[in-house]
């Protein structure tokens, strides 16, 4: 369906537009060294890192899904966000004074330090894989948005969207990418709280009590108690949430880089702290609009097009039939905000592993002259392939649904490596290539291994696909723990015969 936008609109979001850029060009002049480029000289202060490592957790998607989710379901991706505060203790605790010990600029680093260079090198480059169908899927489903909105083909919009992003990006490097996730953040939560009260106003302040179809429909619940994981219960959730949110704040260079842009380790553990204060209850909001839309188009007032068949496009609908002029703008601004504060925090993280943990590793030592440009053509580079993989979506349906099977393999492992490392258990090279193997076996168990034959159900995966990943990461530190085990033995065995 396609909506048509005010001249008002279209101009504020071609202001914005040109506002990131403006931004990429003040600080382009301070991006004088490498270093600068990467962390902004550890000079960001502790409450705009931890805003950005709080944009990072949101992008359009959230903007959007989470709604949808409130809408079609319940309120169980709650849960998600409940349990990264007992993760950002653990984190604040135990895992950033080692990275700041080791002044790590790239994560995957601290991997080569407790477990060899194997380490590094699959994580890193799992990294990068990443990031390319991160950026590509981002870039796409946020277009794909605003080409309701806009009368332009979304190829063309990917294309200038992804543009945009690089130039501010390559530009300005870590210091543009907080400060304008900061700028970015204030326009999403002001629009969220605006679109938060006009519908609380409009679902409790009316005499029909719209409210009460939402109550009656519990989808204010969090899930199933039931002790399954076979489906989307609070057990389930707290295992993904608790293994995701580790995953997120210790093995991903986007946040993690972020946090090391401070400049002590106590700012670290402050920013950590302000980004998930603040993610907690915006994630609250995300839901609450959405079980209000519910409750919004429950009643005769207002109806629903019939066009609309998911979660997912009501909001959208709300936006473009219900908002007024001007308005409408910000909110779609606020949502390109969103989309390009991951993209751009993608970006820089990709250039960075790449210059350090690869360039500056494998192929030449170079001066600061020669690493910045090094790190602005990795940002080109890494977009383009983006922007390329974003056009390719467009035409394939399930591309979605396919990229994240194949990223979930390119990760397979990653977060049991850096439990093993932060907690040094010691294994071979040998043997930690095979735990990685074990682990992306299980991934692949439980991403292809689906609705098979009957003479095949006895290899069949019947858990929730949202905590493959869990498996994956405890049979790596399974395996690895027996490795180990297995080590000892074999050192007293050689101890008693001396």
């Amino acid at each position: 369906m396609n909506y048509e936008l005010n001249s008002i609109d279209i101009v504020i979001i071609l202001a914005y537009g040109l506002v990131l850029l403006g931004m990429g060009i003040y600080f382009f002049r301070r991006s004088k060294t490498s270093e600068h480029f990467m962390v902004a000289g550890r000079g960001i202060p502790a409450w705009a890192a931890g805003i950005a490592v709080m944009s990072t957790y949101t992008s359009s998607i959230s903007y959007i899904a989470v709604p949808g989710k409130a809408f079609d379901d319940n309120w169980h991706p709650l849960i998600f966000a409940l349990t990264a505060l007992p993760v950002a203790w653990f984190v604040t605790k135990f895992v950033i004074p080692h990275y700041r010990k080791n002044k790590i600029i790239s994560v995957y680093s601290y991997l080569e330090n407790r477990l060899g260079s194997w380490g590094r090198i699959y994580a890193a480059f799992s990294f990068l894989l990443f990031m390319i169908g991160r950026i590509a899927v981002i870039l796409y489903l946020s277009s794909l948005l605003l080409s309701s909105f806009v009368d332009a083909d979304i190829g063309t919009l990917i294309i200038i969207v992804g543009i945009i992003t690089i130039i501010y990006t390559l530009m300005g490097g870590m210091e543009a990418v907080i400060w304008t996730d900061v700028l970015q953040s204030v326009i999403m939560i002001g629009g969220i709280l605006f679109v938060g009260y006009l519908l609380a106003t409009a679902v409790f302040a009316t005499p029909e009590n719209l409210i009460q179809s939402a109550l009656d429909n519990n989808k204010f619940s969090l899930g199933e108690i039931d002790f399954s994981f076979r489906d989307r219960t609070i057990w389930v959730m707290i295992i993904y949430g608790i293994t995701e949110n580790v995953r997120n704040l210790i093995a991903d260079q986007n946040y993690t880089q972020k946090y090391s842009s401070v400049g002590t380790e106590k700012e670290a553990k402050k920013s950590v702290w302000v980004a998930m204060l603040i993610y907690l209850p915006l994630t609250a909001i995300f839901l609450f609009i959405g079980t209000a839309l519910f409750s919004f188009y429950g009643g005769d007032a207002h109806i629903l097009n019939e066009s609309i068949t998911k979660g997912d496009e009501v909001f959208p609908y709300f936006i473009a039939t219900e908002l007024p002029v001007g308005i409408k703008g910000l909110l779609i601004a606020a949502i390109m905000a969103a989309s390009m504060s991951t993209v751009d925090s993608a970006l820089n993280s990709s250039a960075t592993v790449f210059y350090i943990d690869f360039y500056k590793k494998f192929i030449a030592a170079v001066d600061h002259g020669n690493s910045l440009s090094i790190l602005r053509w990795s940002t080109v580079i890494w977009g383009i392939l983006g922007i390329g993989f974003a056009l390719l979506m467009i035409n394939a349906k399930s591309a979605l649904d396919i990229w994240w099977q194949i990223s979930g393999i390119f990760g397979g492992g990653i977060l049991g490596l850096f439990l093993l490392a932060i907690y040094n258990v010691r294994i071979t090279k040998t043997q930690g290539i095979l735990t990685v193997a074990f682990s992306i076996l299980i991934i692949v168990w439980g991403s292809f291994m689906r609705e098979l034959p009957n003479h095949l159900s006895w290899l069949q995966c019947n858990l929730d696909p949202i905590i493959i990943g869990a498996c994956s990461t405890a049979g790596l530190i399974a395996l690895a723990l027996v490795f180990m085990l297995t080590n000892k033995d074999k050192l007293q065995g050689i101890k008693r015969t001396d």
